[in-house]
């Protein structure tokens, strides 16, 4: 299944995240929580997360600089956790801090995998986000 949509939630005092009824199935054997590339969380399916890490280090050198900083960052940023009986996972701090999130959060589904982001930074990347898709897809000769 793919993870899609949009849903705004509310972080608790205890920086939990219920994660979407429609998508706990898909994290029943844990989940990934990551920095995202933009200012987001990433949760990620266990193999999936794997997967992208893999696809990311293809075809580069283990021992090249770029190479070794990816990893790191992959590795480094990264945490297994898994959903408590009510659905929710706590957002480490150090997530929290490198996505800006405060209480009022948006979860989006990015395909494959889920996005946690700031609502208010949310709506403004998706503001450019329609900005960049727009010059993108007459750049392809599809227009939007």
């Amino acid at each position: 299944m793919a993870f899609d949509g949009t849903a705004e939630y509310s972080l608790d005092a205890k920086n939990r995240l219920t994660v979407p009824a429609r998508f706990r199935a898909d994290f029943g054997a844990g989940l990934v929580l990551a920095k995202g590339i933009e200012r987001c969380v990433a949760l990620w399916k266990p193999a999936d997360y794997e997967g992208f890490r893999a696809a990311a280090l293809e075809g580069m050198h283990p021992l090249s600089q770029d190479a070794r900083k990816l990893q790191l960052y992959f590795s480094a940023n990264s945490m297994p956790a898994d959903l408590d009986a009510a659905g929710r996972v706590m957002v480490p701090s150090f997530l929290m801090e490198h996505a800006g999130l405060g209480k009022e959060v948006t979860v989006i589904g990015a395909g494959d995998h889920l996005q946690l982001w700031d609502r208010g930074a949310w709506a403004d990347y998706n503001q450019q986000l329609h900005d960049d898709v727009l010059s993108i897809t007459s750049s392809l000769g599809h227009p939007a």
